[in-house]
């Protein structure tokens, strides 16, 4: 599917229009096409600011969330950034044309799959995908300078707030129920973290293990 641009010119307004202000950002969601990420029959709303259905009952997120999420991070070009959730790899190759390094994991082998073969086809060298859970991190990788979690943990996870970086920032998103999380930024100090809500958000479960195959 082509992208017309008209699409591209309403998908950018409408991430401006929800927050999305950070001009390095909105280039990158400018350059990585979300089409690619969306497949079967839900291609055509791909440049619908909406969050759809993938592969093994996950979801690609809403791209004003995505935006939102990115432009919390307060990235810097040197960084080296852990994604918890590859879910489609939308988010992860926004993130690898504004980083140093992207590592991201996924608990089902199938999307990691998927998402390495798109990111080959962009030639988006710097992103390291892998299956593993998540909830543990990746320790002989750490410490990050940034941390994102795609999924929802009822706290943010001890394990991945020992990886972040003195001076790191994670976000995560953070609730017991499907209806009520909320996004936090989470920084780190010399002398422990500080947290911050900054909007209600939907996420699907962070849980532990690898998943079962189709």
């Amino acid at each position: 599917m082509t992208v017309s641009a008209e699409d591209k010119m309403q998908f950018l307004f409408a991430l401006r229009s929800r927050g999305v202000t950070d001009a390095r950002v909105l280039t990158a969601m400018e350059e990585i096409d979300r089409g690619l990420f969306v497949r079967g029959l839900f291609a055509e709303r791909a440049y619908e600011d909406m969050p759809l259905p993938i592969a093994c009952g996950q979801t690609i997120s809403q791209p004003s969330v995505v935006g939102l999420m990115t432009q919390a991070l307060e990235l810097n070009p040197r960084d080296k950034v852990l994604e918890i959730g590859t879910g489609s790899g939308y988010q992860a190759a926004i993130l690898s044309k504004l980083v140093r390094r992207v590592y991201t994991v996924d608990r089902h082998r199938r999307l990691v799959r998927e998402a390495k073969a798109i990111f080959e086809a962009l030639d988006l060298g710097n992103i390291t995908t892998m299956t593993a859970d998540g909830s543990h991190g990746l320790p002989d990788q750490a410490p990050f300078d940034r941390i994102i979690v795609t999924a929802a943990a009822e706290d943010p996870p001890g394990p991945l707030l020992a990886q972040l970086k003195i001076g790191g920032i994670m976000m995560v998103p953070v609730g017991q129920s499907d209806a009520v999380q909320t996004l936090i930024r989470v920084r780190r100090t010399e002398d422990g973290f500080d947290y911050e809500e900054l909007r209600p958000v939907r996420f699907v479960p962070l849980l532990e293990g690898l998943g079962k195959e189709a």
